[in-house]
């Protein structure tokens, strides 16, 4: 539910739809900030104010310049902020934008982003994070810490007074992020491949990704090989190498299944070493766990159960992903001190309006 009120924004006179969870009655002026958070295959931009209630929110593709490059991660960012200012009626303008991304401080040229965000109705200043303290903050407000995100890629890190330290992983699929959705969803794509030619055991997982990539093994054969191999071959060679972290839920969805367990734990492993190399035994300060990875799994994730099992009683924390650390920093950059209670408001804001915008998607 939602209600329409009345506020003073940017110097304009407009009404605001925002969760009824979120309102205040006493709220009179505000100031907004536009937090984005720019991911490997999907970019969730939200719109918030100084109290901390959520005014709109819109989700794009991948808006990570490494993985997607510039022009089409720009377009990401622009798309996710039009769907956000959208969807929160009378707002033309923002105060400020805050954008989260791995590799943020240099990869993205600041002139360009600017004069974008400009034309989309930013006002104020612009900055860049890094996702990983996104990713702490939507977990904690603690100064000390770390933070292990296993999303499309892997990355880990350490904060120290509440700035960004030590970093591990995250050197991108071709280099590294180990145990990361393109790590699992490529080693689902081998055992597949292998299983086909020959090489390597049956498995469930055969059946999925076939199905997932709309192919069907008939047993036929052409050139020596199964036909539905040579498919699968050209299929999986057409998409980008990142985007075989689709593939990854699969491994999941396979319960029982010898070979996606054994790639589930050998990805536990490789995200234990990623973290190991940041964080030493029996250290302390929470440990907050993000991406889709790491996240809640119907029927539990024996990824994150795996890791949980290494940390000795560390206090874990699972942030479902980063926009709403994005919100915090964007935030504080503006002056806005935020308590544990604001930033309650802005998770559940942001799940709302994600939930209705699913909605919205699928009606």
């Amino acid at each position: 539910m939602f209600a329409v009120v009345r506020v003073i924004l940017s110097g304009k006179d407009v009404s605001v739809k925002i969760p009824e969870a979120g309102f205040n009655d006493e709220m009179v002026t505000m100031l907004s900030v536009l937090a984005i958070d720019a991911g490997g295959t999907s970019t969730r931009a939200v719109l918030v104010d100084d109290a901390g209630n959520c005014l709109g929110y819109g989700a794009s593709g991948g808006g990570n310049p490494i993985s997607s490059g510039f022009a089409p991660a720009l377009a990401s960012l622009a798309a996710a902020t039009r769907t956000a200012l959208g969807s929160s009626p009378g707002v033309h303008t923002f105060s400020s934008v805050l954008i989260a991304m791995a590799g943020a401080t240099s990869r993205m040229p600041r002139r360009e982003l600017t004069e974008r965000f400009t034309g989309l109705g930013l006002n104020g200043d612009l900055a860049l994070e890094s996702d990983l303290l996104a990713m702490f903050r939507s977990g904690t407000l603690s100064e000390c810490g770390y933070a292990l995100i296993g999303g499309t890629g892997s990355v880990a890190a350490r904060v120290d007074a509440g700035t960004l330290g030590t970093v591990s992983g995250g050197a991108g699929w071709l280099l590294g992020d180990g145990g990361s959705g393109f790590w699992i969803g490529h080693r689902v794509t081998r055992a597949v491949v292998a299983f086909l030619d020959g090489r390597g055991p049956s498995t469930a997982l055969t059946e999925a990704l076939l199905s997932a990539v709309g192919l069907t093994d008939t047993g036929e054969r052409a050139h020596g090989r199964l036909r539905v191999l040579l498919g699968l071959i050209d299929a999986l060679y057409a998409i980008s190498p990142v985007e075989l972290s689709r593939f990854a839920p699969l491994a999941f969805q396979s319960p029982g299944d010898a070979v996606a367990e054994e790639i589930l734990r050998s990805a536990a492993v490789e995200l234990v070493d990623t973290l190991a190399a940041i964080r030493p035994a029996h250290a302390s300060g929470p440990v907050v766990l993000g991406g889709s990875i790491l996240g809640a799994m119907p029927g539990g994730n024996p990824v994150a159960q795996a890791l949980a099992s290494t940390l000795h009683g560390a206090e874990l924390i699972q942030a479902r992903d980063g926009v709403v650390g994005a919100a915090v920093l964007g935030l504080i950059r503006a002056g806005v001190k935020v308590d544990a209670a604001m930033q309650g408001r802005i998770g559940r804001g942001v799940a709302a309006l994600r939930s209705c915008a699913a909605s919205g998607a699928t009606s």
